[in-house]
């Protein structure tokens, strides 16, 4: 059955991607549903998705008892149900991969949030996903630290796809973009065909108005709390702006006659955090073509259901963003501290995640083996 909104968002150049996967997704036909019915054309997952996973239900039971009868750790464990999960999701997207020229039909999968400070340790992790999974059509997903960064350009240099995941501020962004670019020179370098390489980096939305809007509530005046609900979106406009600037000029026209793809944004925590906000906010208003939205399912259906899709809602507006965070500044708030604090916590909840992972999983072996 058609999904008018769905149609629009999809015609409007934006790929729909589902921020969520777990096995009984993959084995209930849900995922397959969603593809055949709901656009979706790509799959994200991460940590705190996984831990939700492994935590409910049985479906991972077979597999789990089995590798503990093997003998497998934990960490073992993880590595071998998530990369199985990502595979078969790879697999259910491979048509959509190629019909797009590998645009799309993209499945992520992050490395260990726990190496996000650590720039070699994450490059290893990166090669032994990519060689697990062993499909074209993964994404690594790799966070835009400082020590991310360098990550990012060693992991492309190689040839692997990156998905760059918890971009808070247009100042990281540039740096991701930058440490993609300088990557994609080094492939180039070493003799990598710069076509079957391809990234996204990920622009995080809700959160910063989360953190802005209590903020902006502690401040308490009125000029304050009428900026409540607007820095997000002026923060991912801004950003477009600087993708638009970055992927033009002679040392990017030079990678592109090689064919090398552009970096797509990515809007990812595009579900809304505050229940008086529209539930479509955070996809209404970022519809510009050639970006990608990584959404939960609720998200996906408030779309379909009353998501009011007018074609682009970007292009052109980084200056009227930039007015917002002028606003902002004006009645305190400290946008770079913002940012850090964000980054910092974004990590930390992933870790979190990773340790519930590893909690509920060493459970499961102790309780399944045998």
């Amino acid at each position: 059955m058609s999904k008018p909104n769905l149609d629009a968002l999809s015609s409007a150049g934006v790929s729909i991607w589902l921020d969520d996967l777990s096995r009984e997704r993959l084995t209930s036909g849900n995922l397959d549903e969603l593809i055949r019915d709901w656009n979706v054309v790509g799959v994200t997952t991460n940590p705190t998705i996984f831990a939700g996973a492994l935590s409910k239900g049985e479906s991972y039971d077979e597999q789990v008892r089995e590798l503990a009868n093997r003998g497998a750790d934990t960490e073992a464990t993880i590595r071998e149900v998530t990369t199985t999960d990502v595979r078969n999701a790879c697999d259910k997207f491979r048509d959509i991969y190629n019909s797009t020229g590998g645009v799309d039909g993209r499945v992520s999968i992050e490395v260990d949030p726990r190496l996000a400070f650590d720039t070699d340790k994450t490059v290893a992790e990166a090669q032994d996903l990519w060689k697990t999974v062993d499909r074209p059509n993964l994404l690594v997903k790799i966070p835009a630290t400082e020590a991310g960064l360098p990550a990012i350009t060693k992991t492309i240099a190689e040839g692997i796809s990156v998905n760059v995941t918890l971009i808070f501020s247009t100042e990281r962004y540039e740096k991701v973009m930058d440490a993609y670019i300088a990557g994609l020179e080094q492939a180039k370098a070493n003799g990598h065909d710069l076509r079957s390489i391809h990234s996204v980096a990920s622009f995080f939305v809700s959160r910063v108005d989360t953190e802005i809007d209590k903020r902006l509530d502690a401040i308490g005046t009125d000029e304050a709390k009428a900026l409540k609900g607007k820095a997000a979106l002026a923060n991912a406009w801004i950003a477009y702006g600087a993708f638009e600037k970055k992927f033009q000029g002679e040392r990017w026209e030079a990678l592109k006659a090689d064919g090398a793809h552009a970096q797509r944004p990515l809007w990812a925590s595009t579900g809304v955090k505050d229940p008086s906000y529209s539930p479509t906010l955070y996809v209404d208003q970022l519809v510009v073509a050639g970006v990608v939205n990584t959404m939960p399912e609720k998200t996906l259906h408030a779309v379909a259901d009353g998501g009011k899709i007018v074609g682009d809602t970007v292009t052109g507006r980084a200056a009227e963003g930039q007015e917002v965070f002028d606003q902002l500044a004006a009645v305190g708030i400290d946008l770079e501290d913002v940012f850090k604090v964000l980054e910092t916590e974004g990590v930390e909840k992933f870790e979190k995640s990773w340790e519930e992972l590893l909690e509920t999983v060493t459970n499961q072996l102790a309780q399944l083996k045998g």
